[in-house]
């Protein structure tokens, strides 16, 4: 039988098994080269450069972080409570990365995290379909705690029907003693005096509307004048300055938030999504496990298709225990972290090369796959893309930044050469498996007090040096990744991840000792 573009069938068919042959073969001469082997056993080998501009903004980086979670940087700030709260999730996910909320709360305290997710949606909008509103009755002192507690500065006014009534902003209650008798219908901006739109709108649109009439905020009402959202100026304008922003169909901030395995965790759950998180991560050290398979079976009874993500493993049949079992994207990584000492103190563990080819080989791309730990340079983060993660989930590589929560501490530090000590800043980073994180989070992971000596702690806390934004970190990853896709030959991350995959000889080199030296020692 003969197609229509002349080959025939079995032609088609023998072409088809032969590729599947070489991949195949390809994929099996892979693990055999990684086994046993992580980052700093290989080099790439350059290939003929196709980029004309090493610049992030040219090149495409995009990458899935989960099933139908996009991200157009492929970095993602790890669920630690000395890492990800709201701060660094808004900066990462404006930098086109993901940030996940830390779980690092004690058993029935979900509003602390609640509250974090809160923030990174409130943060930008397209537009606002919820805005803080307020009935023209409402005495001022009201309007003034409305405002002084959600952080607004504008409360739209509303009628008991929901039909917009008019606007209300902090400099239309200053000067007004709030202990008075006035009301917010006295003190608004009345709906006669407002510049309102019917019906949706664009952001163009918007921002020809606001120019030509001289306004930072645009009520959007129905045909019976009902309040169906809001637009600000301040949205467009970040809307343009963060072009690669992880954003939501609403053109909110996507963000992330961890959750346990046992205890409060579906509750916790519940109330994350109602608070909009975009996925939730159920993240417990070992996710090759009975207590897994059990919080995923609860987790998809009660959320439905829910997007979520579970964790961590580290060999093939974990990541397919996983797949089996309905997640929608894979945490892998046990041990590798610069926080971790489970390997020091039980010897399990695989070396995050190998972890990472057997996870992308026995998933064969069902789900993404997240690598998560062990990236010390930005060399690493690209073999850790390459070798199998679609995204990466850092953790040290962030600490310490002006965007990680904790106090800044001053320690006395001795300078050998001037023969004197001086003050300098430090931040506290600590693995999620540190004695003293376990402590805080007890009552998340179990409803019963432990003894603390009986703990097995598994992660190190440490002191490391205040430094400036994450943001100026992410822009020299992303340089760094751009130009490994040009010295790969390849034209976006995707294309480079594709190319090694399918022909890891012609790419990959096992170093020795001297090799790797003369690579990594400066």
């Amino acid at each position: 039988m003969t197609s229509p573009f002349g080959a025939s069938s079995t032609d088609e068919q023998a072409r088809a098994a032969a590729a599947r042959r070489a991949s195949t073969s390809a994929s099996a001469a892979l693990l055999d080269l990684v086994r046993g082997k992580t980052f700093d056993d290989f080099l790439f080998r350059p290939k003929y450069s196709v980029v004309e501009r090493r610049d992030p903004a040219h090149i495409d980086l995009g990458a899935r972080f989960s099933r139908r979670v996009m991200l157009k940087r492929p970095l993602v700030a790890a669920n630690m409570d000395t890492v990800t709260r709201a701060a660094m999730a808004v900066a990462l996910a404006e930098e086109g990365g993901l940030g996940v909320i830390d779980r690092g709360f004690r058993r029935g305290d979900i509003e602390p995290q609640v509250r974090e997710v809160t923030i990174v949606k409130r943060t930008q909008h397209g537009v606002i379909t919820a805005p803080y509103t307020i009935e023209p009755g409402a005495p001022v002192a009201a309007a003034a705690e409305r405002m002084r507690t959600s952080g607004v500065g504008t409360l739209v006014v509303v009628d008991r029907e929901g039909r917009l009534a008019g606007m209300l902003t902090a400099r239309d209650l200053r000067f007004v003693d709030e202990r008075g008798p006035t009301t917010v219908a006295g003190r608004m901006t009345p709906r006669d005096r407002l510049v309102v739109h019917r019906g949706p709108i664009d952001a163009l649109d918007a921002e020809r509307v606001m120019r030509e009439r001289k306004i930072k905020k645009l009520p959007l009402v129905d045909d019976h004048d009902g309040l169906v959202g809001l637009l600000t100026a301040r949205d467009l304008v970040k809307q343009r300055e963060h072009p690669f922003a992880t954003r939501d169909a609403q053109g909110r901030l996507r963000v992330g938030a961890a959750i346990g395995a046992k205890g409060d965790y579906l509750e916790r759950a519940a109330e994350l999504i109602a608070a909009g998180a975009d996925v939730l991560v159920i993240d417990i050290a070992h996710g090759h496990s009975a207590v897994m398979a059990r919080a995923i079976e609860a987790f998809r009874a009660r959320f439905g298709d829910v997007e979520l993500v579970a964790g961590n493993v580290a060999t093939a049949e974990g990541a397919r225990f996983l797949v089996e079992r309905g997640v929608d994207a894979i945490k892998v990584g046990i041990g590798p972290g610069g926080g971790c000492t489970t390997r020091l103190h039980t010897n399990f563990g695989v070396p995050q090369v190998e972890a990472l080819v057997e996870g992308r080989l026995a998933t064969d791309g069902a789900v993404p796959i997240i690598a998560d730990g062990g990236v010390r340079r930005d060399g690493a983060l690209v073999q850790a893309l390459v070798f199998g993660g679609d995204t990466v989930m850092l953790g040290s590589a962030f600490a310490g930044t002006a965007e990680t929560p904790g106090e800044i501490v001053q320690k006395p530090v001795l300078l050998p050469e001037a023969g004197k000590t001086v003050k300098v800043p430090f931040k506290v980073f600590r693995g999620m498996a540190s004695l003293q994180a376990i402590v805080d989070r007890l009552d998340v992971e179990d409803a019963e007090a432990a003894d603390v000596e009986a703990l097995g702690a598994e992660g190190l806390e440490v002191s490391v040096p205040a430094r400036g934004s994450v943001r100026v970190i992410v822009h020299d990853m992303l340089k760094h990744l751009c130009s490994a896709i040009s010295y790969g030959g390849a034209s976006s991350l995707a294309d480079l991840q594709q190319r090694v995959m399918a022909a890891p000889g012609d790419y990959v080199i096992a170093l020795s000792d001297a090799a790797r030296r003369e690579s990594f020692d400066r």
